[in-house]
């Protein structure tokens, strides 16, 4: 699982072998959380992190937008 990103203490992971719809995986500290990219930005699954960092967690993914997207089809083709 190729890390993409990491920023602010988050780190944001594309699985190899993983399935649409298109997202990232996010880890900081022991919390984890699924965001949905496509088509539109949604914290599908959320373990530990407080609304706070999950605002966090979509501010960065907003302003990385682009990158984020390129970086999962380079994985998935």
């Amino acid at each position: 699982m190729p890390k993409i990103l990491e920023t602010n203490g988050y780190k944001f992971y594309i699985y190899i072998n993983d399935h649409l719809p298109i997202h990232v995986h996010v880890w900081k500290g022991g919390s984890e959380a699924k965001v949905i990219l496509v088509p539109e930005i949604l914290i599908q699954d959320n373990y530990g992190f407080k609304t706070r960092e999950l605002r966090d967690v979509i501010r960065i993914i907003i302003d990385n937008y682009e990158f984020i997207l390129e970086k999962w089809h380079e994985t998935h083709g």
